[in-house]
């Protein structure tokens, strides 16, 4: 498995309690902040859950 950057490019401000759990999950606790995690099923589906509020690129 590959690792990948997360980037949060939108404000979890009105979003649902989980997802702001999610986020923190992540790593992710102010907009424009990258993290990087090992690409798991279980990063992935944390992911999926938020991928409107973020942006996601491989890194090699």
């Amino acid at each position: 498995m590959g690792k990948i950057q997360i980037k949060q490019v939108r404000s979890k401000i009105n979003c649902p309690e989980r997802q702001k759990a999610t986020l923190l999950a992540l790593g992710l606790r102010k907009n424009n902040q990258v993290v990087e995690h090992e690409a798991t099923p279980q990063i992935l589906g944390m992911v999926n859950k938020v991928n409107h509020l973020v942006e996601v690129k491989e890194v090699k």
